[in-house]
C-alpha cells in the first residue's frame, strides 16, 4: 500500500463545528497532488431501545432538503467522552435516559474527505425524565419497521442504518 505524505496544509475555513483543509500531498511517485479535507471533532450516536421499538427522531436536515427519522446523535464537546455525549444527545433531543449503555463500535462515516469518527452506542431501560416537549418529534418504530425503511431507502442516515444493523 503506497501513503501520501502531508507536506503543506491551508485552513480556508472555520466554522462553529467544522472546518476545511486545503491540504497538499506528495505521492510515492513524487507527484503532487491536494486533498480537502473536513476537520470534525467527531460524534456519538444512540440507538435507544424499549422492547421490541426503536426510538428515532425527526428533524428537518438542510443538506438534504428534507425531514430524515434518524437514531439521536450528536457532536462531541471539547473534552467530552463519546459516553457522556451519547448520554446528553439523548436526554437533549428526546427527553429520555436510559440505564443501560454499550458501546456498539465507532466508524469513519465518509474517509474520502473528512476526519469525523461517530461512536455508536446502545441504549436500555429507557424513562422519560423531562416534562417539556423534547427538541424533536420522537416516533417508536419496531426493529422489523426500521429495517424494512433502511431496506426500501426511506432511512438513509448512515449512522442510523450502522447502529440499527449491528445493535439489533
Amino acid at each position: 500500500m503506497s501513503e501520501e505524505v502531508p507536506v503543506e496544509r491551508r485552513e480556508l475555513y472555520r466554522g462553529k463545528v467544522v472546518h476545511l483543509q486545503l491540504t497538499t500531498v506528495l505521492l510515492p511517485d513524487g507527484r503532487r497532488r491536494t486533498r480537502e479535507i473536513l476537520v470534525h471533532p467527531g460524534a456519538a450516536a444512540v440507538v435507544p431501545l424499549m422492547d421490541d421499538r426503536i426510538m428515532l427522531i425527526e428533524q428537518y436536515r438542510a443538506a438534504v432538503g428534507r425531514k430524515t427519522l434518524e437514531i439521536p446523535a450528536g457532536t462531541l464537546e471539547p473534552g467530552e467522552s463519546p459516553e457522556d455525549c451519547a448520554q446528553r444527545e439523548l436526554l437533549e433531543e428526546t427527553g429520555f435516559q436510559a440505564e443501560s449503555w454499550s458501546h456498539v463500535t465507532a466508524y469513519y462515516p465518509s474517509v474520502g474527505y473528512t476526519t469525523e469518527v461517530i461512536h455508536l452506542f446502545r441504549a436500555s431501560g429507557l424513562r422519560n425524565v423531562r416534562e417539556l416537549a423534547p427538541e424533536f418529534p420522537v416516533r417508536f418504530l419496531t426493529v422489523n419497521e426500521v429495517r424494512e425503511r433502511i431496506r426500501t431507502g426511506a432511512i438513509m442516515d448512515s449512522k442510523t442504518i450502522i447502529g440499527v444493523l449491528l445493535a439489533t
